[in-house]
């Protein structure tokens, strides 16, 4: 089977988040074609996990779909040189004030490969312990922070109430793996 070949690339727009490119291939049949992509720097996700198998979730407004979520915690990789793991510790400790004794790497997620290179690695919190929280920005000063049984948060990706593709994966990741029941 041929591939494709990426030809070049050129930047539209460079933000602070993400860049922008208009993308050049060739597709096995030799014909030239162009998309536009985003090119994002990934991000961490944690599902926060207490000792008696509840789930720690946000609620938090998101501006692109004009809505609030319900989400595990997680947040961008823009800490020069920060490691994946500190990053999903940051991120635990800013939006719900939770340090954890182990963080297990579930798996990692391309939430829109149509559009996006974006990566996000998804990890398990446990051993949780209050630490204050730090929050950034108006989304995080303004969400909640909503305790469930993991069961009950399952029940909700299948219903629709959870419709944020990093939290149904990690959710699932997580039963997957680990000793909670899914219900």
């Amino acid at each position: 089977m041929t591939s494709f070949v990426k030809l070049r690339e050129t930047s539209l727009y460079e933000g602070p988040v993400f860049t922008l490119m208009n993308v050049t291939f060739r597709d096995p049949d030799g014909h030239e074609f162009h998309r536009q992509l985003v090119r994002h720097r990934g991000a961490v996700a944690v599902v926060p996990l207490t000792d008696d198998d509840q789930v720690i979730l946000v609620r938090q407004y998101r501006g692109s779909i004009e809505a609030e979520l319900l989400e595990i915690p997680a947040g961008l990789l823009d800490v020069p040189g920060e490691s994946l793991e500190a990053a999903a510790a940051r991120e635990l400790r800013e939006e719900i004030g939770m340090a954890a004794d182990s963080l297990e790497r579930l798996g990692s997620v391309v939430p829109a490969p149509g559009m996006t290179d974006e990566r996000i690695t998804i990890f398990a919190a446990r051993g949780l312990r209050e630490v204050g929280t730090d929050l950034q920005g108006p989304e995080e000063r303004h969400m909640s922070v909503v305790r469930m049984p993991v069961a009950e948060a399952l029940a909700l990706t299948h219903s629709g109430v959870i419709t944020d593709a990093k939290t149904i994966v990690g959710l699932h990741l997580l039963t997957g793996r680990s000793h909670v029941a899914p219900g």
